[in-house]
């Protein structure tokens, strides 16, 4: 069965840090491509960040980049969200999902197979 446990979520102020960590079991978390999303109340899904399996190939959304970093231990079956400069609209529920692919990762949140439960992060003004 497999499982995606994500922790690090918190209540932190506007310019403050997190890491976001998310736990695999259940798969052969190297094959596949990792990636955030965040759910914001009455808003839609969208994506954060993405990691490619070998970890060699990042995306991120504008709103994120320069200020989140994306990165992955396949040794401990384990995929983080760095996030700094945090800003009060990242206020949301960051949830990570697992794609199998053998190149790249998506931005697309229908290709991903495994979801987590998510991660509560609240930026206070």
């Amino acid at each position: 069965q497999v499982q995606l446990v994500e922790s690090g979520g918190g209540l932190v102020q506007t310019g403050g840090s997190l890491r976001l960590s998310c736990a695999a079991s259940g798969l052969t978390f190297s094959t596949y491509a990792t990636g955030w999303f965040r759910q914001a109340p009455g808003k839609e899904r969208e994506f954060v960040a993405a990691i490619s399996w070998k970890g060699d190939i990042t995306y991120y959304s504008d709103s994120v980049k320069g200020r989140f970093a994306i990165s992955r231990n396949n040794a401990k079956n384990t995929v983080y969200l760095q996030m700094n400069t945090l800003k009060p609209e990242d206020t949301a529920v960051y949830y990570c999902a697992a794609d199998y692919r053998e190149v790249g990762a998506s931005r697309n949140s229908g290709a991903y197979d495994f979801w987590g439960q998510g991660t509560q992060v609240t930026v206070s003004s």
